[in-house]
């Protein structure tokens, strides 16, 4: 990893799943608000220089947003600078075709500012809503990425796996206007996983969301060795990990732990995991992958971590659960207007 990072490399945006969210009285917002209020976060995400906003595929009731790139088109069509992506993009139930087209359309309606983040999800509605298997869930996606990846190279694509038809001499629109479209390759601790980013020489994005983050730091570590013993360049590493900010410590803590436990509880349960308890929140907290707390506490959590992995992007999942919106307004504003500019002023000194 580089001994000096330069903090005007350093990304910093925003990632949200569409958590539907309970209104001022304590009521669920119908999903129709929510994904208007998210329109209006990632507006003012981008008016506090936040680098980036990543909206996250789902298609299950306690998440609004099925379709993220009809999002990230209405906020393109409201922002001036906010580079505009997934979080991520379920790729093994899609079409890469498709996927590259939606993309690429968002990409011209922003001016060039799109990107994408495939994964294979840690959620599995996708693959019975749409007709595929779960049992070839490694298959569709190693398929699936090895023909996005001919498609971002641009120009007519000659293509054959087993999960569809082959293409011979295909050219596929809208390309994108300048460069090409820029693809992470989302990963939550597999090496396998890592080692396929560095043989596509794809940005590799760390999805952290429990345990100390300093424990990815040797999938880092092998992401860098195997570019270099592939001969690729240096690439970029991106974190992606869940918080909340507020003026203080314990204001941000108390906000956060009501709908921080009902999303774990939930998720938990289907999983087979006990609930969530006061101690463990408050043990993620303190040395783990939360970053709740005051904008100072923040900034220095994030800070620590972007050093020890060597990272040149850190997303904060602002969206926990059923938080209300009013909250998580204030939260991003205090993220771009003071957690970002001590971010950077941490890792210059």
């Amino acid at each position: 990893m580089p001994d000096i990072i330069d903090p005007r490399t350093i990304e910093l945006g925003l990632d949200t799943f569409g958590d539907v969210t309970f209104d001022m009285d304590g009521k669920l917002l119908p999903q129709a608000q929510v994904i208007r209020n998210l329109i209006d976060q990632a507006v003012l995400a981008d008016q506090t220089n936040v680098d980036f906003i990543g909206v996250g595929e789902h298609h299950r009731d306690d998440f609004a947003v099925s379709a993220p790139e009809v999002v990230l088109a209405g906020i393109a069509a409201r922002t001036e600078r906010i580079r505009l992506g997934s979080a991520v993009t379920v790729l093994s139930s899609d079409d890469p075709i498709r996927v590259f087209q939606r993309f690429s359309t968002v990409d011209a309606i922003s001016n060039g500012r799109a990107e994408v983040i495939l994964g294979r999800g840690s959620f599995t509605e996708s693959f019975p809503l749409f007709g595929f298997e779960l049992t070839d869930y490694e298959r569709l996606f190693s398929e699936k990425l090895d023909l996005f990846a001919a498609l971002i190279k641009g120009g007519p694509v000659t293509w054959q796996g087993a999960v569809r038809p082959p293409l011979v001499n295909q050219k596929v629109y809208p390309p994108i206007e300048n460069g090409t479209l820029k693809t992470w390759i989302g990963v939550g601790g597999s090496p396998e996983s890592v080692i396929r980013a560095a043989r596509y020489q794809l940005p590799l994005m760390l999805a952290i969301i429990g345990g100390d983050p300093k424990r990815f730091k040797p999938y880092a570590d092998l992401y860098r060795d195997a570019l270099s013993q592939l001969g690729a360049p240096a690439l970029p590493i991106g974190v992606h990990s869940p918080g909340h900010i507020a003026e203080t410590d314990e204001q941000a803590r108390e906000e956060l732990w009501p709908s921080y436990k009902k999303m774990h509880d939930r998720i938990g349960g289907e999983r087979g995991w006990g609930p969530v308890t006061v101690t463990a929140f408050n043990s993620e907290a303190d040395m783990g992958s939360l970053y709740v707390g005051s904008p100072e506490t923040v900034a220095k959590k994030i800070a620590s971590t972007v050093k020890a992995l060597g990272a040149t992007r850190f997303d904060l999942k602002y969206s926990s659960g059923p938080m209300e919106h009013e909250k998580m307004m204030r939260s991003i504003e205090l993220y771009g207007t003071r957690v970002i500019p001590m971010v950077r002023s941490l890792l210059a000194g």
